[in-house]
């Protein structure tokens, strides 16, 4: 088959399994060829696509985020290093914060988060009288809002 990969020989090379492999077709994330037996059968450059989409999902991108940004790539021909460089442009400022987010996470979990519990030792300092409530849902202080000043 020279450059077409069938299903095994993608897993096998990819490290994503063939049910994977078919749920990411099925969600239009990749796209195969069909023999004439039915078995399916992939350009080569779908190794890279795999790649990125497990690379994405490991980031905590969503599935519509990524469909959306492999569907800005050439169908008809073998995506192109700008095109990648394109692609990974739109994601820049998301990965960043993301990075942030999962810095913060690490560093401060041991900290009062601002979810309101109240039940750490310290939240009567970093968040008295539920303070963090006024702030919205969910963990305030980790998400960047300014902690109270505990002095």
């Amino acid at each position: 088959m020279g450059h077409r990969l069938t299903i095994g020989d993608l897993a096998a090379r990819s490290g994503a399994s063939t049910s994977a492999l078919r749920f990411y077709e099925a969600k239009g994330l990749l796209s195969s060829d069909r023999t004439a037996g039915g078995h399916r059968v992939y350009a080569r450059s779908t190794l890279r696509r795999v790649a990125f989409v497990r690379a994405a999902q490991r980031v905590g991108l969503s599935l519509d985020e990524i469909r959306t940004a492999l569907d800005t790539l050439p169908s008809a021909r073998t995506p192109t290093t700008e095109d990648w460089t394109r692609l990974s442009q739109t994601w820049r400022s998301r990965l960043d914060q993301r990075i942030t987010d999962l810095m913060r996470l690490r560093d401060e979990l041991d900290q009062c988060i601002g979810c309101g519990c109240l039940s750490l030792r310290t939240c009567h300092l970093y968040n008295p009288g539920d303070q963090a409530a006024a702030l919205g849902v969910g963990p305030r202080y980790l998400w960047g809002d300014p902690r109270p000043d505990p002095t």
